[in-house]
């Protein structure tokens, strides 16, 4: 794959190679090198300052110890991520970890606190495959006045009509590298669509989400002059914007959430694996639903999860164990998270969820009784017995919940845990300072 990289550059005349990162806030970043200059960065990366991890989302350089504008490290590409963007003029992009000069681990690299996620898996023998489910808003006009673009009935076909030249476009940029495209719709809110691409091994899938938000993005605006709001909640009045995250446990060629005697109920295995991700989730949202706004959206009758419950095909839930496909069954079964947005920096978020159910398997967690509608309307009696308890109201009750969360914290690492929560505290006074009208507009375009 590294040769046949290097030897696309050169035959395709590639002038600019972006060297990408997620970074803690989820905003995505890159710096970039010529075609000429690619071959001799694959190893020595790209130069970046420390102090670039402790910008937060709203551009503000904000004080963490061992992230200074002192020292460097280095943005060092992963060849297998490498893609040439069709929106753009001989122009590709490849996905780096950031690393110590010396090419050793540093502790600010978000995709490395994946990577470490999956080790742990691995520990168990056992490899997880996701994919993040995405709905976006198309709009014309500025961030401070966005007005919906294509408005329609939910999965109408006069919505499918008026947004199909751009959909199109967005379908071909992303099958032209090499992604399966499985579903692209119209959604409920008026400009809203969702595209799905097919799910890959965990470390796949958040660079997925990475050149998925990017092509989107960058489709949008540069081939259509329009704008691509992956934010979780851009309209007062109009329905929230999830980034669903599906994912299954596999052993070899195996899926764990599979049950043979009954395929329509969870393995026992995946039974704890949910009861693990249920006793971290009020701490995990923090990483999956972590900007201000994604608190906005986590609203109840809004199928968007805002309660600790998990159910069969239950929208309402926060965990929810989807149905098999006729034919199909052992390799269909997979759990969605409906708590994650595109707000969310995918390594961190997918390292999270992966750590919660490692626990509850490790500690052989037995989750309570599925929820068996909308958890808000159950009885007191249903909802005890169901665990049914409200998610965290606000970015900083989440933000203090994961700091107490050990398995949570220790995932992140030192460094990179202190980054998150000061970062995104900072975020947090800055919106509350400025207002929910303002925090709406200054995160409208910026994932």
């Amino acid at each position: 794959m590294a040769k046949d990289s290097l030897k696309r550059v050169t035959e395709n005349n590639i002038r600019n190679v972006r060297f990408v990162y997620c970074d803690p806030s989820g905003v995505i970043r890159a710096k970039g090198t010529t075609g000429s200059q690619f071959a001799g960065k694959v190893d020595e990366g790209i130069g970046l300052t420390r102090a670039q991890n402790a910008v937060n989302l709203f551009e503000d350089l904000v004080h963490v110890e061992g992230m200074e504008p002192v020292g460097e490290v280095r943005i060092v590409p992963d060849l297998d991520t490498y893609t040439e963007l069709p929106w753009l003029d001989s122009t590709a992009s490849v996905i780096g970890d950031l690393r110590w000069p010396d090419g050793t681990e540093w502790g600010g690299c978000t995709r490395t606190v994946l990577k470490r996620a999956i080790a742990k898996a691995a520990e168990f023998g056992i490899e997880i495959k996701a994919a993040f489910e995405n709905e976006f808003y198309m709009a014309e006009g500025t961030r401070e006045n966005p007005i919906p673009w294509a408005n329609a009935s939910c999965y109408s076909t006069a919505g499918l009509d008026r947004a199909s030249a751009v959909m199109n476009d967005m379908i071909d940029n992303l099958t032209s590298q090499g992604y399966i495209v499985e579903q692209a719709i119209n959604e409920y809110g008026n400009g809203q669509l969702e595209i799905v691409i097919k799910y890959d091994d965990a470390l796949a899938a958040a660079d997925n989400q990475v050149k998925f938000r990017d092509t989107i993005r960058g489709t949008a605006e540069v081939t259509h002059g329009l704008m691509a709001s992956f934010s979780p909640k851009p309209y007062e009045n109009e329905v929230g914007s999830g980034a669903h995250l599906h994912f299954s446990v596999w052993k070899g060629k195996h899926n764990l959430l599979y049950n043979k005697e009954d395929p329509t109920k969870i393995s026992e295995f995946g039974a704890s694996f949910i009861a693990g991700i249920l006793e971290h989730l009020p701490a995990l949202v923090a990483l999956t639903c972590p900007s201000y706004v994604s608190f906005e959206r986590l609203a109840p009758h809004a199928w968007a999860g805002s309660t600790v419950a998990w159910g069969y095909d239950n929208r309402e839930c926060t965990v929810r164990v989807a149905s098999p496909f006729k034919g199909r069954e052992e390799q269909s079964t997979n759990i969605e998270l409906k708590a994650s947005d595109a707000s969310a920096n995918p390594y961190m978020a997918l390292a999270g969820l992966i750590m919660a159910g490692l626990d509850g398997v490790q500690r052989g967690l037995t989750p309570p009784m599925p929820a068996h509608r909308d958890p808000e309307l159950l009885s007191d009696e249903e909802k005890k017995a169901c665990g049914v308890k409200p998610l965290p109201s606000s970015q900083l009750e989440a933000l203090d919940l994961l700091e107490n969360d050990s398995v949570l914290m220790d995932a992140l690492g030192d460094l990179m845990g202190r980054c998150y929560l000061a970062s995104r505290r900072a975020e947090n006074a800055k919106a509350q300072a400025n207002g929910l009208a303002w925090a709406r507009a200054n995160t409208f375009t910026v994932y």
